[in-house]
């Protein structure tokens, strides 16, 4: 299946010559693949010769991804972001529905006007009469973008508004989503695809396995991240499976499975032209039956002959040109680990989460370059981007690789199952550079969690299964292995299927490990043994644990070697064509840095990896900071690693450095750089836990002083000095025993919460409402952070949270943002929803805040962003609420984007002219303006991909993303947040809604009565439930109760369904203790079978409300109150 090219040219291809990569008429003719034209864009658009045949439209729609979840997160922001860059150059009109407030592209920088709304077929509607573009982006907001696209094509609304869909034409996409379809495709042009069967029913699913033979996998059509699929090994495993996926889909597919085959994805570039290149090929580390969002991954390739990487790129670019792709592609791949056999596993056409991967790992802007074809541009007439010097048709080649692994967060949640396979579990990812595999990899490591300090094991009770069934943490069992176990490679990849190549790498690192701990200490290390650790990616820390020094001890050893790290170019043309690019990495594999280090710019340091409670919103910090240091003339540096970013865009700062955010990189970079100075308060709380080492060895940090920032983060400090200073807060004490805790517990009564020092989105704290709990808990507490003692608070029930997010300087409060949480104290503020200006505080409560807002700033000297969240409760005694701090952040929240859009104002812009002293505004108090609108932000939960995980929230934060709506009142833009978050199916009448839960509270009667008139028919579970109903609605609406089969997984579904169930309300009051507890399996299959859960007692009510307020206009013509751009809300574009 050769692409008829000569080995010769073939052989340049991987390498090209100059001749390869410019003389692409010669080439067309050797790629004899192409095929009869079936496809719309294969052939509608061949016969347009002219390269001046522009797509005529002025006004483009570009559709986001909506809230960041697992399986869809930055990559889109990232993408988008890039068309819109590439619509404005053109001068075309953009105008952008996403209602993820935290983004970069949902700024007037980028497009020209933005919706916060629900990107649904109902709303874009409304936009498309409001607006009247001539355009539409579908492939740059993932698959959510993607799927509305078809169903509005379905609904014949693109003719009918005369939209021109813009690249890739629908019918494409479409065939490349729907597998059946896909399928016939395929073997149009004999390309070979697993075998499979496309089913709709269960007992269908059943016959097809038995006709392909176990074992099998199942893949749910329209379904992004591989959601709903999964192995089967037996006909039981396959009825359960397929029940779950055709509820997530209305499709399935049932297929031979190819697990411990080699995985490979290509990125495929085609225009209107027939022009095709491919751009990266990438390889899986782990082998088929773990989804590639979820794999270790290289690039390019390090495991292909020369024949299997041409025999994959031909049938590539053959599959491109035969479904008629405009603009770009991915092309997955199973390939036989020891002959020549291949199977397409799927094509996405559409910017896919490894295309951003891609762009990162080879400089090649996909995104940009396909939002240019899709306007009509052909690749020899565009620019290479990066390079500025080449044109657009290459084929990057690279002189080093990228290692991609995947970051989860499953430990965060309870009674989750932590294997790995074919549905996405993870939560960001990040990329490493280097100059050989075990340089990049050790780094990649480290980037995944600072608590990592390279290639390591970890003890397992079971060490053979653990390298044989797959989870999160399998690099550590892999670890464990060679390193402590003494297992062969031929042990491992027998009990894994790694290939044996990344095997020998990872043996290198082992080898070296041990020759170090031989050696054993640091006077003892010679010149060569340090250089030669440095490149194979090992770290000061991890040279010191190995020969028992520490990290400035093994530092100091090295530079008085000489030996500092090289600063290399990101150069797609591997160094044969002068390419003047911005876009950086260090590496010890070199003889030589590429840039002189004459700019002495400003380092920034971004988010580093997306976690729950690190995510795309500092990512707007990380970028807004930049934009604002280049407005007053500054030089820019950005330290980030993570590919899905706007920040590691090559475009957005002077100098990108891709590495890693340890003290270690972060202290050679500024040192090369001989840098200003560094912003430590943008990026999250990674930045932050290195601040004060960079301080005490030199490096000058901008903004407060990390001496003043540990007093905040260190909880025995901080408490002393809010005493100090008059602002109140929950009575608490510093812990060293369990005896202790039980006496304060005694003290201030149940329920206590317990937190240690210096921790991100709350991990390791829990309310704590009885002794033997207690007991329990502290214990895990202890093992999160060693080095910090840990505290108790009394906690407070029922009590209101507040969010104040702050821009100081000098101590003096510039200005600032008061939200309220509408979910009670107890929820973490990461998983509350957010309502800004507050409804329901009054003007002496509002003044109380700002005064302590006023204290803490000049207490804590802060020059730049600082967060606080404060509790407000009734005070008995007094009459006057109590208002308590329970904690203060001296950097970028979370919220600092929602709040900056919401008001108008760029908190992140006033901030960073406070770090550098330059054009600081005068104060202002942004809460006396009187605003007519109101907007809310609400959390986006990933439970779906969580099998087993309990949907019930706490004071450890779940949500991976959020999404924010703007409306007239809080019912309005609650009613449009929550139709936003992804997945949302409103239950209208007759439907069924379920309802569970504490009776002892007033809340689930008060939803009850707000919709029970609407026409829904009401369930129960339990008697208790119905009793109490009953006894709030008197006989006029009646009250059911039905069977609930809690262990039977198949009768529960047959119930929801025989119901109707298309809503689900359990309000219960603490998280279940068993996996059999009504109120757990209610919550769990409402989120297993798609259907909306409340499981929160207030946003409950305040759905209920807006349920039984806006349900009945949706039946009425015209544009509903809600569609209105956002300039439109504000009153204009400043941010």
């Amino acid at each position: 299946m050769g692409s008829g090219l000569s080995s010769s040219l073939a052989r340049g291809l991987v390498k090209p010559s100059p001749v390869a990569k410019l003389n692409w008429s010669l080439l067309k003719r050797f790629n004899s693949s192409k095929s009869s034209p079936a496809y719309p864009g294969a052939s509608v658009l061949n016969n347009k010769c002219d390269t001046n045949n522009l797509v005529d439209v002025s006004k483009v729609l570009v559709i986001g991804s909506g809230g960041l979840s697992i399986g869809q997160a930055g990559e889109f922001d990232y993408s988008g972001s890039q068309a819109i860059k590439a619509l404005k150059e053109a001068n075309k009109q953009s105008i952008l529905i996403n209602p993820n407030i935290a983004t970069n592209q949902t700024s007037h920088a980028l497009a020209d006007e933005i919706y916060y709304l629900p990107v649904t077929p109902e709303y874009i509607i409304h936009i498309l009469e409001r607006e009247q573009p001539d355009g539409i982006l579908l492939t740059f907001g993932g698959q959510t973008a993607l799927n509305v696209g078809v169903q509005l094509e379905k609904m014949g609304v693109f003719e009918r508004y005369g939209v021109k869909v813009l690249g890739t034409p629908i019918k494409t996409l479409e065939t490349s989503e729907d597998r059946d379809l896909f399928a016939q495709a395929l073997n149009e042009i004999n390309i070979p695809i697993a075998e499979s069967i496309a089913v709709e029913t269960v007992d269908d699913a059943l016959s097809a396995a038995d006709n392909i033979g176990y074992p099998i996998i199942v893949r749910s059509a329209y379904a992004l991240g591989g959601l709903g699929s999964g192995f089967a090994n037996s006909p039981e495993e396959l009825r359960n499976l397929a029940s779950q996926s055709l509820s997530l889909a209305p499709q399935i597919l049932v297929e031979k499975s190819l697990k411990g085959w080699k995985e490979v994805e290509y990125e495929v570039v085609r225009d209107r032209l027939d022009n095709c290149i491919t751009v990266c090929n990438m390889e899986n580390f782990d082998p088929l039956g773990i989804h590639t969002g979820d794999s270790i991954v290289v690039a390019p390739s390090q495991t292909l002959s020369d024949e299997e990487y041409h025999m994959l790129r031909s049938a590539a670019i053959k599959i491109i040109r035969h479904l008629g792709v405009v603009g770009e592609c991915n092309v997955q791949y199973a390939l036989q680990p020891d002959g020549l056999d291949y199977r397409v596993i799927e094509v996405n056409a559409r910017l896919s989460r490894s295309s951003a991967l891609a762009s990162k790992a080879t400089g090649y802007p996909l995104a940009y370059t396909a939002a240019k074809i899709a306007l009509g541009h052909t690749l020899p007439e565009l620019p290479n981007a990066v390079t500025k010097t080449t044109s657009a048709n290459f084929e990057p080649s690279l002189d080093y690789m990228v290692t991609k692994i995947p970051r989860w967060d499953l430990a965060k949640f309870q009674h989750v199952k932590r294997d790995i396979g074919s549905a996405m579990k993870s939560v960001g990812e990040v990329m490493a550079i280097g100059r050989n595999f075990e340089e990049s990899f050790q780094k990649a490591i480290r980037q995944v969690d600072p608590s990592y300090v390279g290639f390591q094991g970890e003890v397992f009770e079971d060490l053979d299964y653990e390298l044989s069934h797959p989870t999160d943490r399998r690099w550590l069992a892999v670890g464990q292995a060679l390193l402590h176990e003494n297992y062969s490679i031929e042990k491992v990849h027998d009990l894994t299927k790694i290939d044996k190549w990344f095997l020998q790498k990872l043996m290198n690192i082992v080898t070296m490990q041990k020759n170090l701990e031989t050696i054993g200490a640091l006077p003892a290390v010679t010149r060569e043994v340090m250089q030669n650790a440095k490149k194979l990616g090992f770290s000061d820390k991890q040279i010191a644990l190995a020969v028992n020094s520490d990290e400035l001890k093994v530092r100091a050893t090295r530079k008085s070697f000489g030996i500092v790290p090289f600063v290399k170019k990101i150069d797609t043309l591997a160094a044969e064509f002068p390419a003047n690019t911005n876009y950086l990495y260090t590496t010890y594999n070199a003889a030589e840095s590429d840039v002189t280090f004459d700019e002495h710019g400003t380092l920034v340091l971004g988010s580093g990896v997306y976690r729950i409670g690190s995510s795309v919103e500092f990512d707007w910090c990380a970028v807004s900071t930049a934009r604002a240091l280049r407005d007053v003339g500054k030089k820019t540096i950005m330290i980030n690693y993570n590919p899905e970013t706007v920040s590691t865009d090559f475009d957005e700062v002077d100098r990108l450095y891709f590495e890693e955010l340890s003290f270690e990189r972060v202290m050679d970079i500024y040192e090369l750089e001989t840098a200003q100075g560094v912003v430590i308060s943008v990026g999250g709380q990674l930045p932050q836990n290195i601040a004060l080492p960079l301080q005490q060895n030199g490096a000058n940090i901008l903004g407060t002083n990390p001496e003043d920032i540990d007093k905040a983060e260190d909880r025995h400090k901080f408490s002393s000095i809010l005493d100090s200073i008059g602002v109140d807060q929950p009575a608490w004490k510093e812990l060293t025993s369990i005896a202790e805790a039980k006496s304060f517990a005694d003290e201030v009564g149940f329920p206590v919460l317990v937190r240690p020092s210096y921790v991100l989105s709350g991990a390791a704290m829990s309310v704590i409402r009885d002794e033997s709990e207690l007991e329990a808990k502290l214990t895990n507490a202890a093992s999160v952070s060693p080095d910090h003692p840990v505290v108790i608070t009394k906690f407070i029930e029922g009590a209101q949270e507040i969010d104040i997010d702050a821009v100081a300087g000098e101590g003096k409060v510039l200005v600032h943002a008061i939200s309220e949480h509408i979910e009670n104290a107890g929820v973490h503020s990461g998983d509350a929803t957010l309502v800004l200006p507050p409804q329901n505080l009054s003007p002496a409560i509002m003044a109380r805040l700002k005064e302590i807002a006023d204290k803490v700033a000049e207490a804590w000297k802060i020059t730049g962003p600082f967060n606080m969240q404060i509790i407000k409760s009734d005070n008995a005694t007094t009459g006057i609420p109590d208002l308590k701090v329970i904690e203060c952040n001296i950097r970028a929240s979370r919220s600092f984007p929602f709040v900056s859009k919401v008001l108008g104002v760029n908190f992140i812009d006033i901030a960073t002219k406070a770090i550098i002293k330059q054009q600081v505004p005068a104060p202002v108090d942004l809460m006396q303006v009187k605003r007519d609108y109101v907007a809310t932000k609400v959390p986006q939960f990933s439970f779906t991909r969580l099998a087993g995980a309990d949907p019930f929230l706490g004071v450890e934060m779940a949500s991976t993303g959020e999404v924010a709506c703007f409306g007239k009142d809080i019912t309005e833009a609650y009613w449009t947040s929550l139709q936003s978050t992804m997945n949302f199916n409103l239950p209208l009448p007759p439907s069924g809604l379920l309802f569970g839960g504490d009776i002892n509270a007033p809340h689930l009667a008060e939803v009850v009565e707000n919709v029970a008139s609407m026409g829904y028919k009401l369930y129960v579970t339990s008697e208790g439930v119905k009793n109490y109903l009953e006894a709030k609605l008197g006989a006029q609406y009646p009250v059911e109760l039905i069977e609930f089969p809690v262990s039977d997984k198949r009768k529960l579904r047959e119930v929801f369904q025989k119901y109707d169930i298309k809503g689900v309300f359990n309000l219960a009051k603490s998280r279940a203790e068993s996996l059999l507890d009504q109120d757990y399996v209610m919550r769990r299959n409402a989120i297993d079978f798609g259907i909306p859960l409340w499981n929160e007692s207030n946003t409950a009510v305040l759905f209920a409300k807006a349920l039984r307020e806006k349900l009945p206009l949706k039946s009425q013509a015209g544009i509903p109150s809600e569609v209105r751009r956002w300039s439109e809300f504000i009153g204009g574009k400043p941010v």
